[in-house]
């Protein structure tokens, strides 16, 4: 799948069935959210959140990225500027984390 147009989205632009995403959905996602491209510091928090999400059942907090990659809430922001839980969730075909406006 190299684009979004069989893919399901909700209002807000989250994936509605995790089951649908691929890694190049990811890269595309994140193009969309203003990242050109994905380092392995971003795959590593991406793969991350989509085994917690997966486990879960819900997108992880930021806390508990930072907790659970030993990345700082500072680096995240760097990797994933403007609101990190929310996008790298967005881009790892998550719904939207519990507790983000």
């Amino acid at each position: 799948m190299s684009d979004l147009t069989n893919v399901a989205l909700n209002a807000e632009g989250y994936m509605t069935d995790p089951n649908q995403w691929t890694r190049e959905l990811a890269v595309i996602l994140a193009k969309l959210e203003g990242i050109e491209e994905l380092t392995a510091e971003h795959w590593k928090i991406i793969d991350y959140c989509r085994a917690t999400g997966l486990t879960s059942g819900k997108a992880p907090t930021l806390r508990q990225i930072t907790v659970g990659t030993g990345v700082t809430t500072k680096d995240l922001f760097a990797l994933f500027p403007k609101g990190p839980a929310k996008k790298v969730a967005k881009i790892a075909g998550l719904g939207k984390p519990e507790g983000c406006v």
